[in-house]
């Protein structure tokens, strides 16, 4: 792991949405991360546990009529992102921090030719000629692996596939050369192969570029392969975080292990016949109605009263962070290098 200091920090962050009864509640509730040049995070859980909102607050790309900051701090490069006013933050906003969004086909303008809108990205934040910026643009299609690029300038996001149209997201997010690139499950929907190669182009640049990455996914698989740390959240906090090798090898947080479990695994066979599927029991809660304790208790087979008396606070060690009072990793036996390997 990188010993650089990082490049995003973000201490105590607390989104607030508005509710139908003109409640406000949090959707990311205190939540700390950091990131450093060259490292990808892994932020992972179900559905409706506050990843994709935690990407949203970052970016401040939140409704305002609905959303609002409840506290806590952005840092980029020291700089406080939530203290900007929004004609400085979109001066940072796909220069410095920028962010591929979950579907390429309802993020791109269907109006627009896909090089018009890479184009719109270096305009906006790079003082050069139009030339420069058509060139700028060409450049980067090639540097995202799209074919002929001086052709598909022209041509509108339903010419291409689903694999391109994720290249020209890609292409728009990194056109400025950002610090920090967020990724909200940027292979969604792709095919195997393509999806490979997506990762794979995200992990070049990365290192080409020095980028500090957010990766938010549900597959453990891409997980194990790309990143070097991971960030488990339930419903809008950080409930566990270590590095890969330890989360794979010893999760902590009986929600890790649950994920882990679930995971579908060659190995997984008793007497030569596939083993059932683990399943989680019950759903995420919705976040209007969270209660008292700790919000995983009534799925944890290892809840007491404890559990929904209070809420665990995050404890941090030199090798993780994990907010449970039943977190245990004495029972994990398995290599992490092999657990990972077989979950890829």
């Amino acid at each position: 792991m990188s010993t650089a200091e990082p490049v995003l920090q973000v201490r105590g962050l607390r989104t607030e949405f508005l509710s139908r009864s003109k409640r406000w509640f949090p959707v990311v509730n205190e939540v700390d991360l950091q990131v450093r040049a060259g490292e990808t995070l892994a932020v992972v859980g179900e559905s409706g546990c506050g990843k994709s909102m935690l990407a949203y607050s970052i970016m401040r790309l939140l409704p305002k009529r609905i959303a609002r900051n409840g506290g806590g701090q952005v840092l980029l490069r020291g700089r406080d992102l939530l203290a900007l006013g929004e004609p400085q933050m979109r001066a940072v906003r796909g220069k410095d921090i920028s962010m591929v969004f979950q579907e390429p086909m309802t993020s791109l303008n269907p109006l627009m030719t896909v090089g018009r809108q890479i184009l719109e990205s270096v305009v906006e934040h790079e003082r050069c000629t139009p030339e420069e910026a058509h060139r700028r643009v060409i450049d980067l299609m090639d540097l995202v692996g799209i074919p002929e690029p001086e052709a598909r300038f022209h041509q509108y996001p339903h010419h291409l596939s689903g694999g391109m149209r994720q290249r020209i997201v890609i292409a728009i997010a990194l056109a400025c050369r950002p610090q920090v690139l967020i990724a909200d499950e940027p292979t969604t929907a792709l095919d195997v192969t393509i999806q490979a190669q997506v990762l794979e182009l995200i992990d070049r640049l990365k290192r080409e570029l020095g980028m500090g990455v957010i990766l938010i996914t549900h597959d453990l698989g891409v997980v194990a392969e790309w990143s070097q740390r991971v960030m488990v959240m339930y419903a809008g906090r950080k409930v566990e975080e270590a590095d890969a090798e330890t989360f794979f090898s010893a999760p902590a947080h009986p929600y890790s292990r649950a994920l882990l479990a679930s995971v579908p695994r060659p190995d997984m066979s008793v007497d030569g016949a596939f083993a059932p599927l683990t399943e989680i029991r019950g759903a995420v809660p919705p976040l209007d109605r969270l209660g008292a304790g700790c919000a995983f208790a009534q799925r944890c087979d290892r809840a007491d009263a404890s559990c929904t008396a209070t809420t665990p606070p995050l404890q941090t060690s030199a090798f993780r962070a994990v907010a449970c009072f039943k977190a245990d990793a004495t029972d994990i036996t398995s290599s992490g290098t092999a657990h990972a390997a077989a979950i890829a």
